[in-house]
């Protein structure tokens, strides 16, 4: 069950002109479930997106980059869910490949405007026949308002679907963003998440919105761990349909700030409920890590936390036995930290002072918040102004049965 992440609501979730949405059931690995999703973009839209750096990158990643490249325009997105489409070699790229030729059939336009995406099981061949004879369901009930069902098809050990909307005010009209993310597991994104479509109807020139989906990926997905795995599908990806006719312009004026701000939050929002639905999570954990030389060390300290199965597990158990924090801040690779001068803090409580436990610190206090769902956990190294924060969350028992079930 998720940590105090309450289903989406599909009437909140806002259409955004210029983009429909279908799915299908294509029994691409169990049968009476959705697991096909189009996303179909009108004429002027603008793509781009950031990927995993996982050298066993998947065969649709490697072809998404491709098309990207290409300089034609996007006109659709393919989403497949039971099957990865990773490790397979020559074969897999040219499933993805058919997989693209096959929806550009469908839609009267080229295969490089087409980009493929696939998440699952690793390592086996992709049932492309299922997914292609799904194709036309999907079309069939392409609409603007299935951002709830776009969701729900993209999930694959997720408890539920993930998916939020914004508004802003933009040189006096109001534009929609609204996105979907999925994941649950093997999370640690290193340039996007496990997958994530963000669309807005805002018109947004292409280098202007490759600068924008990097920031919004750098502070948002690149932001949480679950279990320290990177995926080998990981795609963030952001959509400009230009259909409200509003030109956000160029980087540093008004309009580009104002929309940046509402994609991150927005990517914020969904990287966090990835992290609230972690596999087996009861808890959801907000690292913050101050006063560093640089904002890569305190990154580097704070997953150094939260990628900890010593740290995980004590906060599953609410068991202060905050010494494990202190270990992992120590082997986190800034080889001059002067541990002298660590504090630490969970929530309000004061847990180690200028590198030992605070005289005042009281285990009952630091009980008392591991207790809760919701922890902050706050490190201070005196070493300079940077600071970062990332979100995860604790390891249980469920965890390890879902991933030792995962492909019965």
């Amino acid at each position: 069950m998720a940590v105090n992440l309450p289903l989406p609501v599909a009437a909140n979730l806002k259409p955004v002109p210029g983009i429909a949405l279908g799915h299908a059931e294509a029994g691409v690995r169990k049968a009476n479930r959705k697991d096909l999703l189009v996303m179909r973009l009108a004429e002027g839209a603008t793509v781009s997106g950031v990927f995993t750096l996982n050298r066993f990158c998947a065969a649709p990643v490697q072809l998404c980059k491709a098309h990207l490249q290409s300089g034609k325009p996007i006109r659709a997105l393919v989403v497949n869910t039971g099957n990865a489409n990773a490790g397979t070699g020559e074969a897999g790229l040219a499933n993805a490949n058919r997989t693209c030729a096959e929806l550009a059939q469908l839609l009267g336009c080229a295969p490089e405007q087409i980009l493929p995406y696939s998440t699952g099981v690793i390592l086996e061949p992709l049932p492309v026949e299922r997914i292609v004879a799904g194709m036309p369901q999907a079309i069939a009930n392409l609409a603007e308002d299935n951002w709830y069902k776009a969701a729900e098809t993209i999930m694959t050990t997720d408890t539920q679907p993930k998916a939020a909307s914004r508004t802003v005010e933009i040189n006096g009209k109001t534009i929609t963003l609204t996105g979907i993310s999925k994941g649950a597991g093997m999370i640690k994104p290193n340039m996007a998440t496990m997958l994530g479509y963000i669309a807005t109807d805002a018109k947004v020139a292409q280098p202007v919105l490759d600068a924008m989906v990097k920031t919004a990926a750098d502070r948002s997905f690149n932001c949480i761990t679950i279990d320290g795995d990177t995926s080998t599908n990981d795609s963030f990806m952001l959509i400009a349909t230009g259909a409200s006719g509003v030109d956000v312009g160029a980087a540093g004026s008004e309009a580009h700030a104002l929309l940046q701000d509402a994609v991150i939050s927005l990517s914020q929002e969904l990287a966090q409920m990835i992290v609230r639905d972690g596999e087996g999570a009861t808890k959801f954990m907000t690292i913050t890590v101050e006063g560093g030389a640089s904002v890569e060390e305190c990154r580097k300290i704070a997953y150094s936390i939260g990628h900890s199965p010593l740290v995980k597990t004590a906060f599953y158990a609410s068991d202060p036995n905050l010494g494990r924090i202190l270990a992992a801040i120590g082997y986190a690779g800034v080889d001059d930290l002067d541990v002298s001068k660590i504090n630490l803090w969970l929530d309000d409580v004061w847990v180690a002072k200028n590198g030992g436990r605070n005289p005042d610190y009281q285990e009952a206090d630091g009980q008392r918040v591991m207790k809760g769902s919701e922890i902050t956990v706050r490190v201070a190294l005196a070493r300079g102004d940077a600071s970062a924060t990332i979100w995860t969350c604790d390891l249980s028992h469920d965890y390890v049965s879902i991933n030792a079930d995962y492909r019965s």
